[in-house]
């Protein structure tokens, strides 16, 4: 017996409903026979809500019960729905896979020096670029999460700004070898504060708090990883002051 859905959704020249397209291939996926409804206005989305008594679309139907929008509708089928408040590494996993996929790259691409610490340098190097862009991308909020732990940002605030800017500045100038002199105290300096402040904030005052090292409005929890971050700058300072 053919499984059957009835799907209102919203499709218009001005929007097209994401949760409607994603309810949509869900019940796709499930082996369903949608009737697929077109809300082509925003009157015939009114006229809907105020007759199913609803406030949001996309809206299945399943048996003749409502089902609701697109996150009912994951719960319906048993799939697992995302917590926005939940602690999430997937930014950071994503950035150092990344950069460490392109360090990989570049090395066999025979662009870079030889030799297997050649990969480590550029990849801490494309990091903190990486992580600065995320930085610069919203600096209002990175500052509002950054300014809650960083000690020196307390103190003053607009260092916030300056350590997106000399982040970027940092991995830049580590990415072309050169100059030690001048890119190296950057990071050392970033990276000494970025470690005392979060090793304090987490280890000796036992704060939970979202590390902003991949920007503001993340759900990062602060903790091994922000550390990562800014002993990977003082690492790399110390090894380009000494090489």
């Amino acid at each position: 017996m053919s499984k059957v859905a009835t799907l209102y959704r919203i499709h218009t020249a001005e929007h097209i409903c994401p949760y409607g397209l994603k309810s949509r291939h869900l019940l796709k996926s499930k082996g369903y026979i949608i009737e697929d409804n077109i809300l082509a206005s925003q009157k015939e989305t009114e006229a809907f809500k105020k007759k199913y008594n609803v406030q949001t679309t996309p809206q299945t139907f399943i048996s003749d019960n409502r089902i609701g929008g697109y996150e009912a509708l994951k719960k319906y089928f048993g799939k697992r729905i995302e917590d926005k408040n939940s602690a999430d590494y997937m930014p950071v996993i994503a950035i150092f896979s990344m950069t460490l996929a392109m360090a990989v790259a570049l090395f066999f691409s025979g662009v870079g020096e030889t030799g297997g610490l050649y990969i480590i340098e550029t990849f801490i190097a494309l990091s903190m670029c990486v992580l600065a862009i995320q930085k610069l991308r919203d600096l209002n909020a990175f500052s509002l999460q950054f300014i809650t732990y960083d000690l020196l940002a307390m103190r003053y605030v607009p260092y916030a700004y300056i350590y997106a800017i000399l982040e970027a500045f940092a991995g830049v100038g580590m990415l072309t070898g050169k100059l030690a002199w001048l890119f190296a105290p950057a990071a050392l300096f970033i990276g000494t504060v970025g470690a005392i402040s979060v090793f304090k904030a987490v280890y000796i005052d036992k704060r939970e708090l979202k590390c902003a090292c991949v920007g503001g409005n993340s759900n990062v929890p602060l903790g091994a990883i922000s550390l990562t971050e800014n002993i990977m700058m003082v690492s790399m300072a110390i090894w380009m002051l000494a090489s």
